[in-house]
């Protein structure tokens, strides 16, 4: 089969490898229909996650069909249409007993960092009767795509961890697609004033068209001076960081207010400053979080009953055979306005 493998910082192929095989009864092969690139991936690519080897197979997201499964697995059969998630749980440790899934003793954030992922035409799922997800018929499968990760991630690692609230004003420090993800998300929560910021323009006005309030262009202007006038200089209640550099951690610093909550959901490679000198008298919380997807089943039903629209964060599609090209378009969104790329089966 066809797999795009990690090869060290900087370094990327498409490789044959062989087609995965059951390995422990808890196991299924899944047939990948559809599949994404994730900013964890280009992380990966840049050196910043060390757990993740050269010569792994990337991807940790997408949707398929199940080709196998492990004499354990009762809830799934072959031919099953399925929803991947980027988190494997065994369901049964300390950790996902108390719902920390991305903690799993034997699982956690496994797929495309320690074992091999998605973007392959087949992939092995551990712990598959608690890691994968019936699609229902007729369902939108592109847009369940964006159930695999980064709904969920917004979800979790900045609505609920920020501890947005109705009528509470929120900032939202990055808006690529875990940032566009987690604004569709806080909106559950009927926020007063939802910014968005950023430096790339047509990613803004994409916010705009998905439920930003107000839009700021770091490089336009001071964006901290700015959220503190839309906030008549008292700071926003929530702020999210939503990219994974210290300058934007160092943002989020400079826009809480008192008795605010900082929520980090950006991969981080490299130390961010933490101005006590600052906060250590504001009543400051600040949270981080690996995505747990313990609210996909709600998410997948908020999605079914079209309460919001995953689908419109897509923006490129490609073949498998054009994954490379997929990297490329990805990798320079500022340039070709990607969200999130579509790459599909062959």
């Amino acid at each position: 089969m066809k797999a795009l493998v990690y090869l060290g910082p900087g370094k990327k192929a498409v490789e044959d490898r062989s087609m995965p095989e059951i390995i422990a009864p808890g196991d299924a092969v899944v047939r990948i229909l559809k599949t994404t690139i994730c900013g964890t991936d280009l992380h990966i690519l840049k050196g910043d996650v060390a757990t993740c080897a050269p010569g792994r197979v990337l991807g940790h997201e997408g949707v398929g069909i199940v080709e196998k499964v492990g004499a354990a697995v009762s809830n799934f059969k072959k031919g099953d249409h399925v929803l991947i998630s980027c988190i494997s749980a065994c369901g049964i440790c300390e950790y996902c007993r108390r719902g920390m899934f991305s903690h799993c003793e034997t699982g956690g954030w496994i797929l495309g960092n320690t074992i091999d992922g998605t973007q392959a035409e087949y992939v092995r799922i551990p712990h598959a009767s608690t890691s994968l997800y019936h699609i229902p018929a007729g369902a939108d499968e592109e847009a369940l795509v964006m159930l695999s990760d980064i709904l969920p991630t917004g979800f979790e690692c900045g609505v609920l961890n920020g501890r947005v609230s109705p009528g509470s004003t929120v900032a939202i420090v990055g808006a690529g697609p875990v940032g566009m993800a987690t604004l569709l998300t806080a909106q559950f929560y009927s926020p007063a004033r939802l910014i968005m910021i950023d430096l790339d323009a047509n990613r803004l006005e994409a916010a705009k068209k998905f439920g930003a309030t107000d839009i700021v262009n770091a490089g336009e202007c001071d964006a901290v001076a700015r959220v503190r006038e839309l906030t008549g200089g008292k700071g926003v209640d929530t702020a999210i960081e939503a990219v994974g550099v210290p300058s934007t951690f160092v943002t989020c610093q400079r826009i809480v207010a008192a008795g605010g909550t900082i929520a980090n959901v950006g991969v981080h490679g490299v130390k961010a400053d933490l101005h006590l000198e600052d906060l250590w008298s504001h009543n400051i919380t600040i949270t981080t979080r690996l995505v747990d997807t313990v609210t996909t089943p709600m998410l997948l039903k908020t999605v079914q009953a079209d309460k919001i629209k995953p689908e419109l964060l897509i923006t490129h599609r490609f073949k498998m055979s054009q994954i490379t090209e997929a990297y490329e378009v990805f990798a320079k969104a500022a340039d070709t306005k990607a969200l999130k790329v579509i790459i599909e089966a062959d």
